[in-house]
């Protein structure tokens, strides 16, 4: 019994492990029908291009990885078939038909936003996923095309990069040059759109031919248009064939120098990215913006990069659309795999149609009956890829959006910045900020600096003067004289001139045009009345006036003037005649007074050293002859440095050392002087500055038209029957050579930059004095006018960065003559430029008095008198009492405080001497 319950026990055991045997295998049965052993994808897209070469490249790179991996697909392969459509709409289509009869499953591409426009229909009818990882018209929206997925960032983001770059520069007006398709039209208006929400806007935007049908003479005539116009904020949203075709026409309408901005999509980089162009195309494109699709550096993407060079040898690069089109192929992989996981299985059903006897076979194409599942798998992926996170929006685009800004200089790109859909423009890349809260404050917007066309690093103005619209009539004075400042061109209406210049730089400043044109005022004979120009202003017949126009007090109460761009005060100008040095010139370099305070000090510095050493040095002892002639050689012979007498005391050589500096600075200081004096031509005139010309009654010459003539006989008081006018240089110098008594002038008034260019050639004449009036020029305009308030902000503007000045030393150029003519007579030394120097030495020389009487009323008051008190107590005793410690030999015991045991000696004691003493009367 036991037996046959064991083998009862072992039969079942034996049947139960054979029901679990062949359920498991029934599951895996069940398993390996709901994944194939092969899953078929398609791609389309245009193989031959700059953008299709690297993509087929990756597109294989993807399907190898993919299959390589055990994680993606369980065993189930995946199969990619390519197909070119030729940036063609109908062969596209005809394309994504064929693999409609098959069984794909999902098509990656097309590349060119028409093309995907024309399929996209046809995802939508039979149900296939349509992943493009190149087309970036912002119009493929997902609510007309549901089964339409972009895997790469949408020229929304592009063009919102390219409006916040035009608004960081400050330019308002842009012009736009596309390619006349789906995918340049709908990326200008999303441009427009992202202007106008910066108070900016296209002022004029034209289409071009793409592809081969792009035709040189259209580029030329829409260039030649865009030259004529304001704007030089070129914006270009083209393709490879006509983006290169319009550069090199630009280049030779010399559209891509100086002035001129161009910012170009990232058509360009991606081909900047792929191959090495030569320095004859390189050179065209110098100074160009260009945006590229930001991809995030990790060791992936550098991986990849080197497994690249080594598949392509360094013929081709890879750029961002390369990256996404990778990414697009394990997206795909990753949807089928989750498809796959949640019993998702391929099966297709054929598409019917009503038109049976038609000729186009459509009954072939089939419906992918879990396309709809596939579809949200692939919105709902997360991973991070080689072009960086792979999600999607609920608007189905891709997070994170971010663009490189890139500067083509030399034969490369450089990067200047970034911009990012979440902090704007910035020089840090996204991935650091994404980490930070957003900030899109303006202080927050940067960029580096850029080349611009014409390599410079100046920021350009972005317009320039259109040829339609009102002209403002500007009167221009006609010169006769001085014609650097302003003259008419010959044969044209234009003017030239240090005025004109000025006047041309501030308006390019401005932030607006302001059409004008120069009109002449003068009959060419003789300089006109600037007080005549100005009151056409007010009239109307001008609106402004430009020229060398003074700004005087009754100018500017009928107009308003500009900042004032010259200085032009009022300065005389007379004869000279060169001074030659005499027996007595040594005398010159200091004034009278600086002589008397000098020998005075000598005297001085020797007495006080005198009073020091007396007591303590045998040299200062001696009879009061010997002493007074030895103070006075001690004193003077410190002028050499050759004094013999050693100064013993401490005070005596604090003195000395301070007295010594002295005395080298004065000699240094009268060398100097001196040696100018004998080597440096001096000059004379008996014309000292507009005070001596109006004391006397000696004719007075002005310039025809000047404001001098009023300025000399209103304000001065001069008589005007003094006044003589003068029109040109040339008479200036002969009515000054012939003097007053020959019927000439003694001297000329007029403004300073035309007495600056009149002595440039003339080197008999001078300046005298000093300027007597500060007044400018400046360009004149009607009362309130805006323009001038702008003009003076660009005025100023000048002058801040340097240009005003650079403008002035173009026309006022000086010859070597105003070296000459310049007085260059030093200045005789004086005492205020000395008497820190005396003030120290007169202090030191004071206080080492003072310490030396406190030490003798110390020894007066320490040592009591040996005479009687009753005399000795008196005020004359004590005053002959100190009389007499002054005159006194010193002892050296008192000195030290103390005695020692045979070294005292009394005065009485030494060889040579006789003591001195002085009787105390009772």
């Amino acid at each position: 019994m036991l037996q046959n319950s064991f083998l009862v026990e072992m039969n079942f055991f034996w049947v139960l492990c054979w029901v679990v045997s062949v359920s498991l295998f029934v599951a895996a049965a069940n398993v390996s029908s709901s994944r194939p052993a092969v899953v078929n994808i398609g791609a389309i897209f245009n193989i031959d291009s700059v953008v299709g070469k690297v993509a087929k490249i990756a597109l294989v790179e993807a399907v190898k990885d993919v299959n390589a991996n055990s994680n993606i697909l369980n065993g189930t392969k995946l199969v990619l078939t390519m197909q070119s459509s030729n940036s063609s709409g109908f062969i596209g289509m005809v394309q994504a038909l064929r693999f409609m009869e098959t069984d794909v499953v999902a098509i990656i591409g097309p590349q060119s936003s028409v093309v995907a426009h024309i399929i996209s229909h046809v995802a939508n009818e039979l149900r296939v996923p349509l992943l493009s990882f190149a087309a970036t018209d912002p119009t493929l929206s997902s609510l007309q095309f549901p089964f339409f997925v972009r895997t790469t960032q949408s020229d929304l983001y592009q063009m919102k990069a390219v409006a916040e770059i035009i608004d960081y520069y400050g330019w308002k007006e842009v012009i736009a040059i596309y390619v006349d398709d789906d995918y340049g039209r709908n990326g200008v208006a999303a441009l427009d759109d992202e202007l106008a929400a910066r108070r900016c806007k296209i002022s004029f935007k034209e289409g071009i031919q793409s592809g081969t049908e792009v035709d040189r003479g259209q580029i030329t005539s829409l260039l030649v248009k865009v030259a004529l116009m304001q704007s030089r904020v070129i914006v270009l949203h083209a393709q490879t064939d006509s983006g290169f075709m319009l550069f090199n026409v630009a280049r030779y309408l010399g559209m891509t120098d100086n002035g001129y901005v161009w910012i170009v999509t990232d058509w360009l980089s991606s081909l900047l990215d792929s191959f090495s162009l030569p320095s004859e195309t390189m050179d065209v494109l110098q100074g160009v913006l260009v945006l590229r699709q930001h991809t995030p550096d990790s060791d992936r993407k550098r991986v990849f990069l080197s497994r690249w060079n080594n598949l392509t040898g360094g013929s081709l690069g890879l750029h961002s659309y390369g990256l996404y089109a990778y990414d697009s192929v394990w997206l795909v992989a990753r949807a089928i795999d989750a498809f796959f996981s949640q019993g998702g299985i391929v099966s297709c059903t054929n598409y019917t149609t009503g038109d049976k006897g038609g000729e186009l076979n459509l009954n072939a194409m089939s419906i992918f009956d879990n396309g709809t599942l596939l579809l949200k798998n692939i919105l709902q992926s997360d991973f991070v890829g080689l072009s960086g996170r792979m999600k999607f929006q609920p608007d189905r685009s891709l997070v994170q959006p971010a663009y490189d800004i890139l500067n083509v200089v030399g034969t490369g790109l450089r990067r200047v910045g970034y911009w990012s859909n979440y902090s704007g423009l910035s020089i840090v890349s996204p991935e650091i900020l994404y980490a930070k809260p957003p900030n899109r404050s303006s202080a927050n917007q940067k960029l580096h600096s850029v080349i611009w066309p014409g390599d410079t690093l100046s920021k350009p103005r972005g317009w320039v003067f259109p040829n339609n619209g009102r002209q403002l009539r500007i009167g221009v004075p006609i010169r006769v004289s001085y014609r650097e400042f302003v003259s008419p061109v010959k044969g044209t209406e234009m003017f030239k001139g240090f005025c004109v210049d000025v006047f041309t730089a501030a308006v390019n400043l401005l932030p607006y045009a302001v059409p004008y044109r120069f009109v002449p005022f003068g009959d060419g004979h003789q300089n006109p009345s600037y007080t005549e120009l100005v009151n056409l202003i007010t009239t109307g017949f001008f609106d402004g006036a430009i020229g060398d126009i003074a700004i005087v007090t009754n100018r500017t109460r009928i107009v308003d003037f500009t900042q004032p761009y010259a200085a032009s005060g009022l300065v005389v100008v007379a004869p000279f005649k060169k001074i030659n040095s005499g027996g007595w010139s040594f005398l010159r370099p200091f004034t009278p007074l600086m002589w008397i305070v000098t020998v005075c000090f000598f005297f001085f510095i020797g007495l006080v050293v005198w009073i020091l050493e007396h007591r303590i040095n045998d040299e200062f002892r001696g009879p009061p002859r010997q002493q007074i002639i030895t103070m006075l050689w001690f004193s003077l012979s410190t002028l050499f440095f050759s004094h013999r007498e050693n100064t013993m005391s401490t005070l005596g050589r604090l003195v000395m050392l301070i007295w010594l500096f002295v005395v080298l600075i004065l000699t240094s200081s009268y060398t100097a002087s001196l040696t100018s004096i004998l080597t440096v031509q001096q000059l004379s005139s008996s014309i000292n500055g507009i005070d001596s010309l109006k004391a006397s009654d000696e004719p007075i010459g002005f310039q025809v038209g000047s404001f001098a003539e009023h300025y000399l006989v209103q304000d001065i008081g001069i008589s005007k029957s003094r006044l003589v006018p003068l029109g040109s240089p040339e008479e200036y110098a002969n009515a000054l050579q012939l003097g007053p008594k020959k019927g000439g002038v003694a001297a000329i008034v007029d403004e300073r930059p035309y007495v600056e260019i009149f002595l440039s050639t003339q080197c008999t004449f001078r300046i005298v004095g000093q300027e007597f009036t500060r007044s400018g020029w400046g360009f004149a305009f009607p009362r309130d006018s805006p323009l001038a308030v702008d003009m003076s902000t660009a005025i100023l503007q000048l002058s801040e960065t340097g240009d005003l000045q650079r403008i002035h030393d173009k026309w006022m150029t000086r010859s070597s003559c105003s070296l000459d003519n310049a007085e260059i007579d030093s200045d005789r030394l004086k005492l205020k430029s000395f008497w820190g120097l005396f003030l120290i030495c007169g202090i030191a020389c004071f206080v080492a008095l003072l310490l030396h009487f406190l030490q003798l009323m110390f020894q007066l008051w320490q040592f009591p008198p040996s005479e009687p008190a009753s005399s000795a107590n008196t005020i004359s005793g004590r005053f002959q009492r100190f009389l007499a410690l002054i005159d006194e030999k010193k002892d050296p015991s008192r000195s030290k405080g103390r005695k020692r045991n045979g070294d005292e000696s009394s005065l009485d004691d030494q060889p040579g001497r006789q003591p001195k003493r002085v009787q105390i009367m009772a």
